[in-house]
């Protein structure tokens, strides 16, 4: 199921990941299998933009800003290393409560 309907809709997809990641275009392709949405890539290169940002290993996705896959307490510049398959990332996302564009 492509989610073109949740273009309507105001979710944020954020890829933070480390300069040369391995696992930064196997999860871009996999986004794109289960999503039109827009995904913001950005480059992450210190342990502080990593803690401030959220980052837990590279690459992590935020959705609205929250990471789905990541694990509390372990962020850093580290790798993946996995990316989560493409029924998973369908799931996170499919499973979102969005809230419409212009909405308070």
């Amino acid at each position: 199921m492509r989610m073109s309907e949740l273009a309507g809709w105001a979710v944020r997809l954020e890829v933070l990941h480390v300069p040369d990641c391995p696992n930064l275009s196997p999860l871009l392709e996999r986004l794109a299998q289960v999503t039109d949405l827009p995904v913001v890539t950005r480059v992450i290169e210190s342990d502080e933009d990593a803690a401030r940002l959220g980052m837990t290993g590279s690459p992590t996705l935020l959705v609205d800003g929250v990471d789905l896959f990541g694990v509390a307490g372990e962020g850093g510049l580290w790798c993946r290393v996995s990316v989560p398959p493409v029924e998973q990332l369908r799931a996170a996302i499919t499973g979102l409560h969005p809230t419409p564009k212009g909405a308070p």
